[in-house]
């Protein structure tokens, strides 16, 4: 177990680093900021020359890679750091020097248990890409196929299991100490960087989370997952199919191929709404070096190392908030977080509505150009904290994400309003999860449980209540077990009533 002067020591280390790039600056002023954590950020800034503007993305990476991976979290919850170091280390895109292609081939060694020559006819010595976690060569299969072959760091897994045994041991130190911090719950966001981290560090997982995108997406054909090569991948080497198109970031690359970046724009919009609302699955890194516009139209994506899920229940009520906000319906938005436990129950709804309708009603049937994202999520925030609302990961995740793709779609059309192009697809799907058919096909589904217990209810009844033959006749029951028995009859009746009923609805519906 590491010594807490070694937490401080590197925690001393590492707020040297961020008080150079003027990064502390936030925190020590910040009246929100628990004392001790102040005396810390000034301990740390002592004697050094401090920007006037703070450079956040700068200073995580001068820190290191477990650091850059560290910021990408951070980038997530503008609740806890600010809207504007959030927005920041949005810029944070794993840009590191590469290793000599020496040690990337000792590590693909190690990891195939025989020379790559083996596997590939081909291989880049120079990367197309180098990332605080791995790296990317491109290369040509030994049956003459393009792939992209991304291998991780030698020893990367020692530098990530150190630091974040000092950032679990920071989080709780800054939960225990109340207040603000512990409604903002630091360990949970250490929590959340630890899993995509394990994630991250075998490629393996990656490699399956690509391939459940690609089948979630597959009623979506203008947005395109590469598949993975799974006998060239190992835990520490993925090979995937190679991507030949324009990034997203080259919009002037891209008008001159003749692609209509309104129309990708939109792509890239209902791409993000089916992963998200529809599907429960989505790339929660979709910035502009991870899009490709492909020749035919389609979007392409790639790292898919940070994905966020979201179950039925908590897609439901995303839907219907973004559909309350872009119709204007603030009080069923309101009834939302109620019902779905974000607010607790002893706040009033309709001053919740309000205080959504102040946030809400500025931005609607604006194109984005015209909205300030900053000042309606510095809104938001007021909101939580004003309501007790405990942060709620997931959510802050697709956040993170949905500013990401305003910001990529925004800058490949300006005029784009993604309230209108989202309207659409949420109201579709509303109606097809929340409306009558879906409501039937529900009921179905429960009826059909409720009907294969029918046997395991019996055998229970029968085990508990025996009947052998020839037993004397049973003593008179008691009035409790007269109860309990009957309960069970109409138990057993109601049961058989529900399969009735969806055999009937079957007919009606054939």
């Amino acid at each position: 177990m590491t010594h807490p002067s070694v937490h401080l020591w590197r925690l001393l280390k590492w707020g040297r680093t961020l008080a150079r790039h003027g990064a502390l600056r936030g925190i020590e002023r910040d009246p929100n900021t628990p004392r001790p954590v102040r005396r810390i950020a000034r301990l740390a800034r002592f004697g050094a020359r401090v920007p006037k503007a703070p450079a956040y993305a700068d200073a995580f990476q001068a820190i290191g890679p477990a650091a850059i991976k560290l910021g990408q979290t951070l980038a997530t919850r503008p609740d806890l750091i600010g809207e504007t170091a959030a927005k920041d280390l949005l810029r944070l895109q794993d840009a590191l020097p590469p290793l000599p292609y020496a040690a990337i081939r000792e590590q693909m060694v190690d990891s195939f248990g025989r020379p790559p020559e083996e596997l590939f006819s081909e291989i880049e010595e120079v990367p197309i890409g180098a990332a605080s976690i791995a790296q990317v060569h491109r290369a040509v299969t030994t049956d003459g196929r393009q792939v992209a072959v991304k291998v991780l760091r030698p020893g990367i897994e020692t530098d990530f299991f150190r630091a974040i045994d000092t950032y679990e041991w920071a989080a709780a130190q800054v939960e225990s100490m109340g207040g603000e911090a512990a409604r903002l719950r630091p360990r949970l966001v250490i929590d959340t960087f630890k899993r995509w981290t394990m994630r991250e560090l075998d490629l393996r997982r990656e490699g399956a989370s690509a391939s459940e995108l690609a089948e979630g997406m597959q009623a979506e054909p203008d947005f395109m997952v590469p598949a993975i090569d799974w006998q060239r991948s190992t835990g520490k080497v993925l090979t995937l199919e190679w991507i030949d198109g324009i990034k997203l970031s080259n919009r002037d690359a891209l008008i001159a191929a003749g692609h209509d970046v309104s129309a990708l724009a939109e792509k890239l919009v209902r791409a993000f709404l089916r992963q998200a609302i529809a599907e429960g699955f989505f790339h929660a890194d979709m910035h502009q070096g991870n899009l490709f516009a492909l020749a035919d139209g389609r979007i392409a994506a790639i790292d898919f190392g940070i994905m966020g899920r979201i179950d039925r229940r908590a897609r439901v009520w995303l839907a219907e908030i973004l559909y309350g906000l872009i119709t204007g319906n603030y009080r069923r938005v309101a009834e939302i977080h109620f019902e779905a436990g974000y607010v607790p129950a002893h706040h009033n709804v309709a001053e919740f509505a309000t205080a959504l309708r102040a946030v809400g009603e500025p931005m609607r049937g604006l194109p984005v150009k015209d909205m300030s994202i900053g000042m309606m999520l510095d809104s938001l925030f007021n909101i939580t904290r004003d309501f007790d609302m405990q942060t709620q990961p997931h959510l802050l995740l697709l956040q993170k994400t949905m500013v990401m793709v305003e910001g990529v779609a925004t800058a490949l059309d300006p005029d784009i309003n993604l309230w209108d192009t989202a309207a659409p697809f949420v109201r579709e799907w509303i109606r097809t999860e929340l409306g009558p058919e879906a409501a039937i096909a529900d009921q179905l589904i429960e009826d059909f449980r409720t009907l294969s217990r029918l046997p395991q209810l019996v055998r229970n009844i029968e085990r508990h209540f025996p009947t052998p033959g020839g037993a004397p006749p049973a003593p008179p029951l008691r009035e409790i077990e007269r109860v309990r028995i009957g309960g069970l009859r109409y138990i057993i009746v109601a049961v058989l009533s529900g399969a009735a009923g969806a055999a009937v609805t079957l007919l009606l519906f054939q």
